[in-house]
């Protein structure tokens, strides 16, 4: 096929404006399958013919999408997004990047300044608030206060770098969460630019930048690498996905909410299988959700393993725009753009799907996610049923059902004994509880005697309830509903209980706006869910310490204490490293949770607290309707509200317009910062790659199992004085207190190097240890990870991870492959990756090899402790070759095998050999 871009160009008038545009239309005259074609095939076919150059971008990419697969296949799909999202945990190491690249190029002779984003650049600080302050008026100016103590280094390097590179803007803290600023504010829809008209387009560094895709714009997730590649002008290349037709049916019940709806839609697709694939969806049920509807389950993609949830452009998204506050102007080029150019839904669409997954929205049930993993739904009424089970999944220990429980308390006796001994006991010193069964079973528990209060918490105590994190800050539904389930239970007397660290984070002012319109923050905040901050918080590991007498009776007494929350990640250590259980919920359930203050509880049925009287309250006495939430949603909610918190993005607080920063076009490294430092990546590169060799002797670094995530491979929150991290930062003159998180670190290499396969959680085969121990084999002792990597390293061993099935699942964190390759990993083998960590992984010049079907490294015998060597790369590569893997074991005896080649494109085989997508990208510039 032979393209001739020319012939499918056309103009479209809009506002007295003649703007250029690919027309599908047109396209779909020569080629009439195209009506059938998925919107976001469509999509990507516009945007690699308006593209289309005829090397980046060919033919051959073009008549893959005409001819799209439904069942996918190995061709490459190129894509050139028309912007780049950011949050401040990725978007440092990115600006550091970028600079590193630009300073190399400079002392090289270069002129620096071309070194500059060819796509504009929104980079919102969101991730960095922590919440060290809770449950008062003052909390949220306190955790502000906190915030650039901790962080002004970074934060001048992004107000550099706003000043440094073109279309780089940066939405300063305090704003509001990336995704919900995205979708109330940054996404057009469509794009009006240099004459043209097209599909508003984007890639963001973090994971959920698909919520996005509930306003109809195509946009997923990728690796800082990747991302920067793409802002320096480098189409993103991927493999032709499935599109799965997830049909929606009927409408929500009275007392379900958006997020019973999305953790029920996650459990199926991530049981059904889309990892790698696109989802769009389709199907009456659309026409009964709202933007924000759409925008929770879009924004829960990563959870589902898919690239993108797309959700087609239509009257409820012109809706949401005019409330919003768009421009009338750029509404009506959305309307006009999508109804003359096949991208307008209608709902009488005869799309052919790879497959489809239905869903009836009428059937589901109240319900929580956890205590791990997103995908793992409970409903609500079969939680305390469940709580055995996965206490003794966690801790190996028997549950005692609170009608069973015969209690005593020290060395014997309860009741008035126990009493007496209290009264000569000092306050806020904690008295053990051992609860039995009849078989003698013990459940941990303590009662602690703090500030006159007196209360026993034990396994299954809720420590921590958070309302947090776009996926529903976004929902003015799930929101109010909170706001309402506080109200009541106000009027019905009841309150959280004291042990509950509570915390409220909106993800922009503008819900703080409609909450204090509709009277309802001072009844959150009655129970002590205040403003902590305007970010990510508690979902993405800032929940901030525990009180320490709570922390000393989890260490103390071995609990496995728990936290809900209204997030989408509970991964194991991400919320919070003491805490072993965490369910994620809808605000709604946040609070009444917190109200009833443990997850061993049936709230369908078991009261939630008892009133003044000793009455019991039930949650249906708390649970507001359907007509009182949307009530509350007209009278509260106003397009003003958007106008005036939107006007003022860009100007940030006090603190951010005084803060300080370099200017000129080359940043000026510290040698003595401890926030950001060069890279070592770029430096004094040569200006030819060398060439590839075969992979000789390699040790096994770290030998996974299944569902390994990036947080274990790179965690993000905080990190103890003993960690290989912590300890170089005491080195440093750090304090503890000022250690701060992973995610806030990553301007430092020599931090996150250390924190890499550093999460307290994870579990390697080849240690005794949990938590980021390996085994050092030429002496056959164990190490922290970092200092077995570096004796590996002077010795010039290569090393390798072995791991199960999902490897990199979760965050689009790049750190644990740029982590993994400063380490010393040349390849990783695996059952099979996540779309985001496998790209990135090549970004960064590993090698990403799969076991053959119904083979892994328990059924070849491998057990970590091989010489492994990788041979069939000299030869060349290309994508899917089978490389042969030969592993010696201890006796001198080999295991062979063969593994397949996860490079799925020829310019990822050119990443490889240049050692990073990066490095390609610089090596280009410098032959210019």
């Amino acid at each position: 096929m032979k393209i001739n871009k020319d012939s499918f160009k056309s103009t479209l008038s809009t506002q007295g404006n003649k703007l250029n545009i690919i027309s599908l239309e047109k396209l779909a005259e020569a080629y009439p399958r195209i009506r059938k074609l998925p919107f976001s095939i469509r999509i990507l076919l516009e945007n690699a013919l308006r593209n289309y150059d005829g090397f980046l971008i060919n033919d051959a990419h073009i008549e893959n999408l005409i001819q799209w697969n439904p069942k996918g296949s190995d061709a490459s799909v190129p894509f050139k997004p028309a912007r780049v999202l950011m949050q401040d945990f990725t978007g440092v190491p990115a600006v550091v990047d970028i600079a590193a690249i630009r300073s190399e190029a400079i002392r090289k002779g270069k002129d620096g300044s071309k070194i500059n984003p060819k796509v504009p650049v929104d980079l919102v600080i969101d991730h960095s608030v922590q919440v060290d302050f809770f449950g008062t008026d003052y909390a949220y100016r306190k955790n502000v206060e906190y915030e650039y103590k901790r962080n002004s280094e970074r934060y001048e390097l992004l107000k550099w770098a706003q000043n440094a590179f073109d279309d780089f803007t940066v939405v300063p803290p305090g704003m509001g969460i990336c995704h919900q600023v995205n979708l109330e504010y940054l996404a057009k829809g469509v794009v009006e630019r240099d004459g043209w008209a097209y599909p508003d387009t984007l890639v963001g560094t973090d994971s959920h930048t698909p919520m996005v895709n509930g306003i109809g714009v195509v946009g997923w997730g990728a690796g800082g690498i990747e991302a920067e590649a793409a802002l320096l002008g480098q189409p993103i290349y991927f493999s032709t996905p499935k599109v799965i037709g997830l049909q929606l049916k009927g409408k929500l019940p009275e007392g379900i909410t958006a997020t019973d709806m999305v953790l029920e839609i996650t459990n199926r697709l991530r049981k059904y299988g889309v990892v790698g694939d696109f989802v769009e969806v389709f199907g009456d049920g659309l026409d009964y959700l709202s933007v924000p509807d759409r925008a929770t389950i879009a924004n829960m993609s990563p959870e589902f393993g898919c690239t993108i949830t797309y959700f087609p452009i239509d009257d409820q998204t012109l809706r949401y725009m005019v409330k919003t506050n768009r421009d009338q102007a750029q509404v009506d080029l959305v309307e006009h753009y999508c109804k003359n150019n096949l991208l307008w839904r209608t709902g009488d669409e005869k799309m052919e799907y790879s497959d489809v997954v239905m869903v009836d929205l009428s059937a589901l049930e109240p319900s929580v996610a956890g205590p791990k993993r997103p995908q793992d739904k409970i409903r609500v009424k079969d939680l305390k049923e469940q709580f055995g089970s996965l206490l003794k999944d966690i801790h190996g220990r028997e549950y005692v059902p609170l009608e069973e429980r015969e209690t005593w308390y020290g060395e014997g006796g309860s009741g008035t004994r126990f009493n007496q001994r209290l009264k000569d006991r000092k306050m806020a010193e904690d008295v053990e509880i051992k609860v039995k069964n009849k078989n003698g079973d013990a459940l941990h528990s303590v009662r602690i005697s703090q500030e006159n209060q007196e209360y026993a918490i034990s396994d299954g105590s809720i420590v921590m309830a958070a309302i947090t994190s776009c996926t529903n800050t976004s929902n003015p539904s799930v929101m109010l509903g909170a706001g309402l389930v506080a109200k009541k239970a106000i009027e019905k007397g009841i309150d959280v209980k004291p042990w509950v660290k509570t915390s409220l984070a909106p993800g922009s002012k503008v819900v703080t706006n409609y909450l204090k319109r509709s009277g309802l923050l001072q009844h959150l905040e009655a129970l002590k869910f205040h403003v902590v901050g305007y970010g990510c918080t508690t979902c993405i590991g800032n929940s901030g310490p525990l009180a320490p007498h709570i922390e000393r009776a989890i260490d103390d007494y071995d609990l496995v204490a728990a936290s809900v929350l209204s997030g989408n990640r509970n991964f194991e250590a991400r919320i919070h490293p003491k805490i072993q259980m965490n369910f994620l919920t809808s605000p709604m359930l946040v609070v009444a949770y917190a109200i009833a203050g443990r997850v061993d509880i049936n709230l369908m049925e078991d009261p939630l607290a008892q009133d003044a009287n000793g009455r019991d309250v039930f949650l249906k006495d708390i649970w507001p309707t359907q007509e009182e939430i949307q009530d509350a949603i007209e009278s509260a909610t106003t397009k003003e509200d958007y106008a005036k918190e939107y006007s003022v993005i860009f100007d940030g607080e006090e603190q951010w317009q005084n803060l300080p920063a370099p200017t000129g076009l080359d940043y000026e490294w510290k040698d003595d910062s401890t926030y950001i430092k060069e890279i070592p990546f770029f430096k004094d590169i040569s200006v030819t790659p060398e060439p590839l060799r075969n992979i000789q002797n390699a040790r096994v670094l770290m030998n996974l199992g299944d569902s390994v995530t990036t947080d274990h491979i790179s965690p993000a929150g905080s990190f103890s004085e003993d960690s290989a991290a912590g300890q170089y930062l005491k080195s440093k003159g750090i304090e503890r207190s000022m250690f701060n998180s992973y995610g806030s670190r990553r301007g430092n290499h020599e931090v996150m190097m250390r924190g890499t396969f550093a999460n307290v959680y994870i579990k390697n085969k080849i240690a005794t240890k949990q938590g980021g121990y390996t085994t050092y084999f030429p002496e056959n002792k164990e190490l922290n990870v970092y200092d077995a990597a570096i004796k590996y390293m002077e010795n010039d061993t290569p090393l390798i991870v072995l791991a199960g099935s999902e490897y990199g699942s979760g965050s689009s964190r790049d750190w644990a492959a740029k982590g993994a390759s400063l380490l010393g990993v040349k390849a990783v083998i695996a059952s099979s990756y996540e779309r985001i960590h496998r790209s990135n992984l090549v970004g960064m010049g590993v090698l990403p090899l799969k076991f053959k079907q119904g083979e892994d490294a328990d059924k070849l015998g491998l057990n970590g402790h091989e010489h492994i060597t990788i041979s069939g790369i000299e030869e060349g590569l290309k994508p899917g070759k089978e490389l042969r893997v030969t592993a010696t074991k201890e006796d001198g005896s080999e295991i062979t095998f063969n593994a397949i080649t996860r490079l799925d494109s020829a310019i990822e085989i050119e990443y490889l050999k240049h050692g990073g997508i990066l490095q390609y990208v610089l090596r280009q510039f410098l032959e210019e």
